[in-house]
């Protein structure tokens, strides 16, 4: 099958054969023929497979006919990232360089003024994320019900990202009679209920099993130590035993972990950059940019960039730590092995993420082989209660538990006994200060006796000790 055989017309198809492309992936095959014929469209793909081309193509089809009117844009596409968005945007530019479409993109880290002019002019695609989305509903400057087309990209990083209560809000502001289109690349429960909510009587494609991952990425675990340093060496060694890598990311759990691993690697002369969701828009973009140009070899991500980039030529992920979600491992390890290149994916195990190890393995369905030795049951069974005796023994000597695993018991004389022991020069203050306040303070159970009132001649209100004057 080719793109001819599609039904795209001739603007698409010439725009297509110049991009270079020949024939297309299988979710493209799947979801452009019933997208042209304007059916709601829910498409299951593995991370790399070409989701975008085949929203983008049936879109720029259906869109020749038509005009955009100020501030009521014709087609809505959703992501959940500022990178990925911004390349929806690149690809609707490439891809439509024979239409005179006009394309609005609104992302954070850009000015309200700018944006504000692309709508104000009309749109005819409108790339957004949710949150800056309803940023400009709320401030009046934005109009939803001349909405044809709407598209929601990587529906499941929208779920892991609490984005589907926005994404469930800007859908009651769109007509009923729209077009859906719906892609992901996991199935979980809730996005199966969002689907039903969202999607009439949709063409389903699934390009590949779901939460799979691509047969030419090859996979290996390698099991790190427990010490942070000791482990920034293990991903240094592995990086070198690999020799020639074109580049790669590295992606970590935690923002503070991106920082510390990019000192390192540039500490050790690696050509290295760093990528987390606190960088502003221009320093992101400005990093990007340089790893596609190969200025940065490395590039040290966390999880928020998992689904924002597009690069296809990136030939290692290293995971230096283990993904908390089993289905994030799915599209870290997809930003290599792209459109059916050869790609490596490795990850560093700590004896405390087995669990989290075994819980990807039967995600994707599939035995993850050991690079250097697999540790075996009793290594990790010794591991565990190391750990265990670590944690009881690091902060509750006094009601833990023995080296033998027997619990001590609370010794209450002995404590006695140790009190009784302590500097007479301490115990002092505490016996002296009681007796000067009880010496010190008068007797006024004594004076009150005297006076029924309770007053004496120290107390006595001024008003009451007053002469009274008799006339």
């Amino acid at each position: 099958m080719t793109f001819d055989d599609l039904g795209l017309s001739p603007k698409v198809l010439s725009a297509v054969n110049a991009a270079g492309f020949t024939t297309p992936t299988d979710i493209q095959a799947g979801a452009i023929p019933p997208a042209l014929e304007r059916k709601d469209v829910l498409g299951l793909a593995q991370t790399g497979s070409g989701k975008t081309a085949a929203f983008t193509l049936p879109m720029l089809t259906m869109l020749e006919k038509g005009r955009a009117r100020a501030r009521m844009p014709r087609s809505l596409i959703l992501e959940p990232t500022r990178e990925l968005a911004a390349q929806v945007h690149e690809a609707f530019t490439t891809l439509g360089k024979e239409h005179k479409l006009t394309i609005a993109l609104l992302i954070g880290g850009v000015s309200f003024a700018e944006q504000n002019a692309n709508i104000d002019r009309g749109a005819d695609v409108l790339i957004a994320t949710p949150g800056r989305l309803l940023d400009h509903i709320e401030r009046g400057k934005l109009m939803l019900h001349g909405i044809e087309i709407l598209v929601i990209d990587e529906a499941d990083r929208m779920l892991d990202m609490g984005f589907i209560p926005d994404i469930e809000r800007i859908c009651k502001l769109l007509p009923i009679t729209r077009q859906t289109l719906f892609f992901s690349a996991t199935m979980p429960p809730e996005i199966q209920r969002i689907t039903n909510q969202f999607l009439h009587n949709p063409a389903q494609i699934e390009a590949s099993a779901r939460s799979s991952t691509a047969e030419s990425i090859e996979q290996r675990l390698v099991m790190a130590p427990d010490d942070d340093r000791e482990k920034r060496d293990k991903l240094r060694e592995v990086v070198r035993a690999e020799g020639e890598v074109t580049n790669a990311i590295i992606f970590a759990n935690r923002k503070t972990t991106v920082g510390v691993l990019e000192k390192s690697l540039l500490k050790h002369k690696f050509n290295a950059g760093a990528l987390h969701g606190d960088m502003d828009q221009f320093s992101r973009l400005k990093t990007l940019d340089a790893f596609r140009a190969g200025e940065i070899s490395y590039l040290i991500a966390s999880d928020v960039a998992a689904r924002g980039l597009d690069i296809p030529a990136v030939s290692h992920v290293f995971n230096y730590d283990v993904p908390v979600h089993a289905e994030d491992y799915v599209h870290r390890i997809g930003r290599t092995g792209r459109a059916g290149r050869e790609g490596r994916a490795i990850t560093l195990v700590k004896m405390e993420e087995m669990r989290a190890i075994k819980a990807i393995e039967e995600l994707i369905s599939k035995t993850i082989e050991w690079q250097g030795g697999e540790p075996s049951e009793e290594d990790i069974a010794n591991a565990r209660s190391s750990r265990g005796r670590g944690r009881r023994s690091g902060g509750r000597s006094a009601g833990g538990r023995s080296a033998g695993g027997k619990p001590k018991a609370r010794s209450k004389p002995a404590e006695k006994a140790e009190r009784s022991e302590a500097p007479a020069k301490a115990a002092k203050p505490k016996s002296e200060k009681p007796a000067r306040q009880r010496n010190s303070a008068p007797d006024k159970s004594s004076e009150r006796g005297s006076d029924p009132a309770g007053f004496t001649q120290s107390n006595m209100p001024a008003f009451l000790a007053r002469p009274v004057e008799r006339a």
